[in-house]
């Protein structure tokens, strides 16, 4: 009899990364417009943390045991009843589902074919794995929600992670005028990225240094009042958006107030956007970089990596054949 199961990892329950435990469960089946993706790689993101210790939207949807994860890259196995835009063997990436539970720490997952595109050509099953939420996250704040244009000012904070780094390069390629902050060991790989101005947040306080923003991208939060600082260096009329979806209490009414505009997003998934990502990528106008790739087994250890701050890009979960 063929083996039906699959290699996973699950969350036993909400707390720290040793609730993560290497098991085999059921293998999904695809539905009518959905298909069957056999998992190459699995991004990890902050979320992923957030939502093992119970905190977050996509925490409110959960109830462990579950399979964590979102980002996903692999190949097509199988299509259900009605899809027409992908086919078995077809490579690609996605991150479906969000917020709900998409289960991509896993061999296998299953989702709406339209909630994912085909992987860019000449990119990694890792870095492609690396790339569906924190890129869609930027392209949705920048281009959905900011609308920004060419020669336009905006201020990334967290400018290295991995929403940030790639938000630094989208903004780039739309002709802005790229502010970010970082530490200082990554100022010159930033500038290489595209960035016009690199601040030092531990050194300098970027509110200032800057002013005159019309859009300012804060991927830190209420954390030393980072939100609250950013309304100071908006020009009136500009906007902050927060991700995650919220600043800290009363700062859109704060910003409303100042005659400021702001708003938290949380991101959705969206293959159609993804492929417009891809063609950048293959373009050479975005990359993501990956700092490191842990085995499936050691997802416990990658989130306590992630958790210790300092990672530059990405982390990867690699689902290699057994």
């Amino acid at each position: 009899m063929t083996d039906r199961t699959m290699r996973a990892i699950v969350q036993t329950d909400f707390g720290g990364p040793e609730v993560l435990t290497s098991t085999r469960v059921p293998r999904p089946e695809p539905v009518p417009t959905e298909v069957l993706v056999r998992v190459r790689a699995a991004g990890v993101n902050p979320v992923d943390g957030k939502t093992r210790q119970g905190l977050g939207a996509a925490a409110a949807l959960a109830k462990p045991p579950l399979v964590p994860g979102w980002d996903v890259a692999g190949v097509v196995e199988e299509v259900g009843a009605g899809v027409t835009v992908l086919r078995p063997g077809d490579e690609v990436f996605g991150m479906p589902w969000f917020p709900r539970a998409a289960g991509a720490y896993a061999e296998y997952v299953t989702a709406p074919a339209r909630q994912f595109a085909r992987k860019p050509a000449g990119l990694s099953f890792e870095q492609a794995g690396g790339l569906p939420l924190a890129s869609l996250t930027a392209w949705q704040a920048l281009v959905d929600t900011a609308r920004l244009r060419r020669g336009e000012r905006l201020l990334v904070h967290a400018g290295a992670g991995g929403v940030g780094h790639l938000a630094v390069q989208l903004a780039h390629h739309l002709g802005a005028h790229v502010i970010a902050t970082a530490s200082a060991s990554r100022h010159a790989w930033l500038r290489s990225l595209g960035a016009d101005e690199v601040l030092d947040y531990r050194t300098t306080r970027f509110e200032e240094e800057v002013a005159g923003v019309d859009t300012v991208l804060d991927l830190v939060g209420p954390k030393d009042d980072t939100s609250e600082r950013s309304l100071r260096v908006l020009r009136p009329g500009g906007l902050l958006v927060t991700v995650p979806s919220g600043g800290g209490s009363g700062i859109h009414e704060r910003a409303a107030g100042a005659g400021l505009r702001s708003t938290g997003i949380l991101v959705e998934p969206d293959g159609a956007a993804l492929s417009r990502i891809a063609q950048l990528v293959e373009k050479g106008a975005l990359r993501v970089h990956v700092d490191d790739v842990h085995p499936l087994e050691d997802a416990a250890a990658a989130h306590t990596r992630l958790e210790a701050g300092g990672t530059r890009g990405k982390l990867v979960l690699s689902v290699a054949d057994h």
